[in-house]
């Protein structure tokens, strides 16, 4: 006797292509050390299926289940602005941000009934994230590092720090008794 757990409204493919393709970007990100990792990105895009999948269960006359949609994409906004931080004037996070609107879309995707399309796009975003990174390594005027940022910003600072004390020295003569 086969017992099968049925999940009505939901669909055991939804949930499972949710889950591959949160895993799928997940896994690079986590590889590359980067905040949003497979469990986040696994979550990130499940609970955006459920939300839309719900949605539809619900849908009559009088509601309107693309609202849903467009409260997903608030609500994705604000995680995705909550891991976006800057630093002595670096913005960093950025990429993980648009990672987790990525992941919030293919959650829509596969939950209006598209599962294959959101593994297929899961695929495309490693790729794209795999690819520009290769060729910011490989073609040096396309990376310019946060550090190389940070250096850039750090020396620029400490010259006008330089210049400013220089005018300073240059407004006192030297006879008069100078204040700390």
């Amino acid at each position: 006797m086969e017992v099968v757990i049925t999940l009505v409204p939901l669909e055991w493919g939804g949930i499972g292509s949710a889950l591959l393709a949160g895993a799928i970007i997940g896994l690079e990100r986590q590889l590359m050390g980067k905040a949003v990792g497979i469990r986040t990105s696994a979550l990130i895009c499940t609970a955006t299926y459920l939300f839309i999948a719900i949605s539809f269960s619900v849908a009559s006359n009088m509601t309107d289940p693309s609202r849903i949609i467009g409260q997903v994409v608030t609500g994705v906004g604000f995680l995705g602005a909550g891991v976006i931080i800057a630093r002595e004037g670096v913005v960093l996070g950025v990429t993980s941000a648009a990672v987790i609107w990525v992941l919030a879309a293919i959650g829509v995707i596969v939950g209006i009934g598209h599962h294959f399309l959101g593994i297929l796009l899961a695929g495309l975003t490693v790729a794209v994230l795999v690819g520009v990174d290769f060729l910011e390594r490989s073609i040096k005027w396309l990376h310019k590092s946060v550090d190389e940022a940070m250096d850039g910003r750090n020396r620029k600072d400490a010259l006008k720090d330089q210049a400013d004390e220089g005018d300073d020295e240059e407004e006192h003569d030297e006879d008069e008794p100078q204040s700390l």
